[in-house]
């Protein structure tokens, strides 16, 4: 209004027209260029993603292979070698006399070397690939209690909270693994009255909880990266490979709780339905689907 003429002096009327922006300083061009962008960044976080988990999974798969390969000679050379030895002491110790000297050093020989055959078995099956999928998981971990010959009674169960999902063979294996090296502690050295798994399959991760009510272990050997007798140091490991959290609570006496969190890019194969639908999926005819409810099973052994 400052610049412009007053009326008079030949100045009849003196208007204000409000005039038009060019398109790329309207609204609509902006948000769509926003838009635009959001999508871009959302598209190569995906596929930046999806190519990690990719990667990751094929790297695991070839650890899995390599350790089976290395599980197999153990059990076809050395483990056969000590049952053959330990068959031929067998027949040694039955042909000597019952009042003889060395008869309670062959016994004490033989007792060593089936606690060491019993060992090397253990080994091998932990370095097997346990080929463990979504389904059989949980079947899995319920057989751990017979298969570690637990001699004190403890109650035992495993929960499942929510629809399972098909996890990467890789993925499964791994967790399966690290869930079995905290119950084989637990049931070894906790001295628990009570251990429970629990799988929670949920939308964003996979999470795999084990607690009981044992002896537990003080700070500073949670905070010590040194193995000894309760393989944190192995669970650490394997827990950074698939890029997964972990989470151990414990105190003296207080009892242990082992939470392992994967995310769900990581864990579960992908879906149809998780892929964005594309404009020519959207012009096909949906077939009705019907509701799942949450799936929660329990096993007491």
């Amino acid at each position: 209004m400052d610049v412009l003429p007053s009326e008079g002096a030949g100045v009849i009327v003196v208007a204000i027209t409000k005039g038009r922006p060019v398109f790329w300083q309207t609204w609509w061009f902006q948000l769509g260029i926003a838009s635009a962008l959001a999508l871009a960044v959302v598209t190569l976080f995906r596929v930046r993603m999806h190519r990690v988990a990719q990667e990751l999974s094929l790297r695991l798969e070839e650890r899995l292979a390599e350790r089976t390969r290395i599980a197999q000679e153990l059990h076809d050379t050395l483990l056969q070698d000590f049952l053959s030895a330990s068959m031929q002491l067998h027949v040694a110790n039955d042909q000597l006399a019952v009042d003889s000297p060395a008869k309670p050093l062959v016994a004490r020989v033989l007792d060593m070397m089936g606690r060491a055959i019993e060992e090397g078995r253990n080994t091998v099956q932990g370095l097997r690939s346990s080929s463990c999928g979504s389904q059989d998981l949980e079947q899995a971990f319920s057989r751990i209690q017979q298969e570690l010959a637990v001699t004190k009674p403890a109650r035992f169960r495993v929960i499942v909270e929510g629809v399972p999902r098909p996890l990467r063979p890789a993925i499964g294996d791994e967790v399966y693994l690290i869930g079995r090296e905290a119950l084989a502690n637990a049931f070894r050295h906790s001295g628990a009255n009570e251990i429970e798994v629990e799988l929670e399959y949920a939308a964003d991760q996979l999470k795999l909880l084990v607690r009981d009510d044992g002896c537990g272990i003080s700070g500073d050997v949670l905070q010590s990266t040194r193995d000894g007798h309760w393989g944190l140091s192995g669970m650490r490991e394997r827990t950074e490979r698939i890029g997964a959290k972990l989470r151990i609570l414990s105190r003296v006496s207080a009892g242990m709780e082992i939470e392992l969190s994967v995310p769900s890019h990581i864990a579960y194969i992908p879906r149809d339905s998780d892929r964005p639908p594309t404009w020519l999926s959207r012009l096909r005819p949906r077939k009705a689907k019907g509701t799942v409810s949450p799936l929660e099973s329990e096993h007491v052994g």
